[in-house]
């Protein structure tokens, strides 16, 4: 299958969040998410679809979080949600985005925020 890559702009704010945002939307990549990973570098982030709860038990790193409706739009979101904890979720959403940590404040993005999924652009090898 291939490795889809999204670009995750915020149109309210006018500031791309996530440059290359994989999709993880099959049983196994939706399972695993972030498990196991050393971090995310600034740029990158991770789509669950479809979702409404995440969990970070097994991850060695604190995430931002972005609970998103079927218009896109954020219902919700978690800043720097540390590794081991059991829960955070937003009833109604629809997918979560995963980010790097403290990403949030700086861009300004708040509940209520449009946002825009176009493919990454990428480089062949």
């Amino acid at each position: 299958m291939p490795n889809h890559k999204l670009t995750i702009f915020n149109q309210t704010r006018n500031v791309i969040l996530v440059e290359q945002c994989t999709l993880a939307n099959t049983f196994w990549s939706r399972a695993l998410g972030l498990m196991g990973k050393a971090g995310l570098a600034a740029g990158e982030g991770l789509l669950i679809y479809p979702e409404w709860s995440i969990h970070t038990f097994f991850m060695r790193f604190s995430i931002d979080l972005l609970f998103l409706n079927q218009q896109d739009q954020v219902i919700g979101l978690r800043v720097a949600m540390p590794p081991y904890r059991p829960f955070a979720g937003v009833w109604g959403a629809h997918y979560v985005i995963e980010l790097p940590p403290n990403l949030i404040p700086p861009t300004q993005t708040q509940v209520g925020d449009q946002l825009v999924l176009t493919p990454s652009p990428h480089k062949k090898l």
